[in-house]
């Protein structure tokens, strides 16, 4: 197995120099304690997960006595599962704990971060952790938070690897997950199914007492066949036999242990006709087809799915590269009721930046069209651009460029 070097290890680092807590968040399995025990290699830094249910007891049931046995500075996976320890931990920050000494992970991103906030606030630094990169994956990983300016998206060339259309769906295919892809687990499926396992038992049991682990994978299943579109709860429970308010809680908990994100819609005060329904998108694309059942790249690329698992992917990787530089991103889609769509909507430095996201490798000028409704808006219309399976970069004036996916 090897190693797959992440960008967020330099950040890790230059945070640690400041802050005594830095808490890493993220999906299960994306590779939070594995990029930490590389960093903590050759230093005296010692580990603990509370998977272990003996760790765990203690740390509930005594975490003074938790926080001694296991001293400064140390890793403490999972952390979620003992609340407990933060307000411990909060007492040792405020005793002068040197930069750097607590480094805690967990997999349920919402929860970390409001008990973080209530007992450790301004004294954590909270870094969300993705599935890898395109740029860690087929580049140096080296990206910056991605931009729709021409300097910005030249600069990507050299740090990322093109592809044809078919070699971008064995990306999609094949997913992001450190585990498959660093050659620990050769069997795709296997990986897979053993994720969904996993997650199920220890994630959704602990948020739902009691439920009915079969049921909730169909669940998961249903979700996975409208990855990219407009959420429809109504149409998920109904797949699967359960009611509206199950389905709503369910998701909830697929979004609070980061499954499934989604993006809502834009809109300010000049802009009044827009829906209010959201999109639902997983964050890793691999998951998606595994559960969708597509056996293979070239089945997928020529599926029904395949245009909104593009979709995905896309703007999944355009939120890692603002993850993995420690950034926040604002970002949209928009939709109206005259069926008006814009796939993504970037709000940076005062301006609209609007994405349309094509299965094409030669889009056409009308599929920019829906950009000109930005102009109503009370920003300014930026650049925008059309991103596609075009191999290379390409405009349609100077005001829309035409960017391939694999430079993101």
């Amino acid at each position: 197995m090897a190693y797959i070097n992440r960008t967020l290890e330099k950040k890790i680092a230059e945070i640690s120099r400041e802050y005594a807590c830095v808490l890493v968040t993220g999906p299960r399995q994306v590779g939070k304690s594995t990029m930490l025990q590389h960093l903590m290699e050759g230093s005296n830094r010692s580990r603990v997960t509370l998977d272990h249910t003996d760790e765990r007891k203690l740390a509930k049931t005594d975490p003074a006595l938790f926080l001694e046995i296991h001293p400064a500075p140390v890793l403490i996976d999972e952390v979620q599962y003992a609340p407990e320890l933060f307000s411990y931990i909060k007492i040792k920050v405020d005793e002068g704990a040197a930069p750097g000494s607590y480094w805690l992970t967990g997999s349920q991103a919402f929860r970390l971060m409001d008990l973080a906030r209530e007992s450790l606030a301004g004294r954590t630094a909270i870094v969300h952790m993705s599935a890898l990169s395109q740029s860690e994956l087929y580049g140096d990983g080296e990206t910056t938070p991605f931009a729709v300016g021409l300097d910005a998206i030249n600069s990507r060339k050299k740090h990322l690897a093109p592809c044809s259309a078919t070699e971008m769906y064995g990306r999609i295919w094949r997913g992001a997950m450190p585990g498959h892809r660093s050659g620990k687990y050769s069997d795709r499926d296997v990986f897979y199914s053993s994720y969904i396992q996993t997650y199920i038992d220890r994630d959704v049991t602990d948020m739902i007492p009691g439920v009915d682990k079969l049921l909730y994978a169909d669940f998961i299943r249903a979700a996975a066949c409208r990855a990219g579109q407009m959420l429809n709860i109504h149409d998920i429970a109904q797949d699967v036999g359960v009611s509206d308010d199950t389905a709503k809680r369910w998701l909830t908990v697929m979004e609070k242990s980061g499954i499934i994100f989604y993006l809502r819609p834009y809109s300010n005060n000049l802009l009044k006709r827009t829906v209010k329904t959201p999109k639902m998108y997983f964050f890793d694309t691999g998951l998606v087809a595994y559960l969708t059942k597509y056996s293979s790249p070239e089945i997928l690329m020529n599926g029904a799915l395949s245009g909104a698992i593009l979709e995905n992917y896309t703007v999944a990787e355009i939120m890692k590269t603002y993850h993995n530089n420690v950034k926040e991103c604002s970002f949209h889609y928009y939709r109206d009721k005259e069926s008006n769509e814009i796939d993504l909507v970037i709000e940076s430095d005062g301006e609209t930046h609007p994405l349309e996201i094509k299965k094409s490798s030669n889009p056409a000028p009308e599929l920019a069209g829906a950009f000109r409704i930005l102009d109503k808006g009370s920003l300014p219309r930026g650049t925008g651009a059309i991103l596609c399976l075009k191999e290379e970069l390409s405009a349609m004036d100077r005001k829309i460029y035409i960017v391939p996916i694999w430079m993101i």
